[in-house]
């Protein structure tokens, strides 16, 4: 098959507009949920403050100006076609620039800081973004942005579970989880389980869990009915919009799985709020 060329100049201008999109347009399958968590929310504050992210919502939207005010880490994933031949600069640095310039335009918070433990220095412009790349068939570049909160964040957590432990050990970590998170990470949240592969892998599928559509559910059917058991429990708990008592503490749980080793079972969870902020383009 003929290669195609891609320039990384494009990547870099698809991935400011994301940043833009990603904050203040929160996407319809989101609001979707909302909307049906406020059909279903049983507590007068739950529902009231419901009513008031929906709201929110419509004017982060309809003014252009971000749902919330941590705009994020900017995670990026990158599905590089095998057939695509990237030229005009460093991929690396396209993908920064793109993140620098979505959110300098936007005028989104810049939330970074250079080292982690020791400086702490804000890096002023949002990057370095995290970036996964994969390479996949046939010549175009899909570019998904994550825009991930540090409270919702700060609630996630793996596990290296036994495999005697088995879907019942998983379960219960999930649910205690969630639990301990309360309100947190602002819920109602979005739960991304990664189960499977090793101690990174399965910390990685849980974030890409979150990527995918609200409401949708793991082609395995059994996996696809742990998701269900698993929102039932969580929604259960209590904890409920904001942490303030409810039904409503999750509006979806959405699992990701990969082979494991015989000996290890790998449970991560990667907790989103509300803002479930993420966009895609393609080049």
């Amino acid at each position: 098959m003929a290669k195609r060329t891609v320039q990384v100049s494009d990547i870099t201008e698809k991935l400011a507009d994301l940043c833009a999109s990603a904050s203040c347009e929160l996407d319809d399958d989101l609001i979707n949920g909302l909307e049906e968590g406020l059909r279903i929310e049983e507590s007068p504050t739950g529902k009231q403050i419901l009513e008031q992210i929906l709201e929110n919502a419509r004017i982060s939207r309809e003014t252009k100006l971000p749902s919330c005010q941590d705009t994020g880490f900017a995670v990026v994933f990158l599905e590089i076609g095998q057939d695509a031949c990237l030229e005009g600069g460093d991929l690396m640095e396209a993908v920064n620039e793109g993140v620098r310039r979505g959110y300098e335009q936007a005028y989104l918070r810049k939330s970074i800081v250079d080292d982690p433990a020791i400086d702490r220095k804000n890096t002023r412009d949002n990057t370095p973004a995290v970036v996964h790349t994969e390479i996949v068939k046939g010549d175009r570049v899909k570019i998904t942005l994550a825009a991930k909160g540090g409270g919702s964040e700060n609630m996630s957590g793996v596990a290296m579970l036994k495999p005697a432990d088995g879907i019942e050990g998983v379960k219960r970590f999930v649910v205690d989880k969630v639990k301990q998170a309360g309100g947190n990470p602002c819920p109602p949240v979005i739960i991304g389980v990664g189960i499977g592969g090793t101690f990174e892998k399965c910390a990685l599928l849980a974030k890409k869990a979150l990527l995918r559509p609200l409401g949708s559910h793991h082609p395995d059917k059994r996996y696809a009915k742990l998701e269900k058991e698993l929102l039932s429990e969580i929604n259960a708990s209590g904890v409920g919009p904001q942490g303030l008592g409810g039904r409503v503490t999750a509006l979806g749980v959405q699992v990701e799985t990969f082979p494991c080793h015989i000996a290890s079972l790998p449970v991560a969870v990667n907790v989103n709020c509300h803002a479930s902020r993420h966009k895609e383009a393609i080049v």
